[in-house]
């Protein structure tokens, strides 16, 4: 792939991203990107619509992919990680200043508070290529740890083949 998305242009009309035709790369201040672990898909964060938020391109079909329920007015979205074919997606969330670990989940389009109640602040989550672990940084020993939280085997995993049998 390379170098190539630079130019790589689609036609958009979801409600939550940009409308119109939208080049991958714009004059807009994009970063913090994650590829999923296909390749297929990119998430990064973007002040695009006037707004910080969190976006996610198709590279194979290009265009963006609509995130309802994803970013909310209220909240800043930051830091993402994709599973393996971007079925969960794990992000920061700050509410009031408050950071939040959160997990998106395309197939059913909601959102999820995973350190909900949490002692201590946290930050930079990642997501296992199946979406069953979580790992992040925790402050709530004074310093900065890394945690992993296991989701359990109750979950649909994100399969290698984008089947989401257990």
């Amino acid at each position: 792939m390379g170098l190539s998305i630079v130019g790589l242009v689609a036609a958009c009309s979801q409600v939550n991203g940009p409308t119109g035709p939208v080049a991958l790369n714009s004059s807009y201040t994009d970063e913090q990107p994650a590829l999923s672990g296909n390749g297929r898909f990119l998430a990064f964060v973007s002040n695009r619509d006037g707004k910080r938020q969190v976006m996610l391109y198709d590279l194979q079909q290009r265009h963006f992919v609509d995130l309802p329920g994803l970013n909310r007015p209220d909240a800043i979205a930051e830091n993402p990680s994709l599973s393996r074919n971007g079925r969960y997606i794990v992000y920061m969330s700050s509410q009031q200043g408050r950071p939040e670990v959160e997990l998106y989940d395309r197939s059913i389009r909601t959102s999820q508070v995973i350190t909900a109640g949490y002692r201590g602040w946290v930050r930079h989550p990642s997501i296992s290529p199946d979406g069953r672990y979580i790992a992040f940084e925790s402050g709530s020993r004074g310093q900065w740890d890394i945690e992993v939280l296991d989701r359990g085997l109750n979950i649909e995993l994100d399969k290698p083949d984008g089947s989401t049998s257990r």
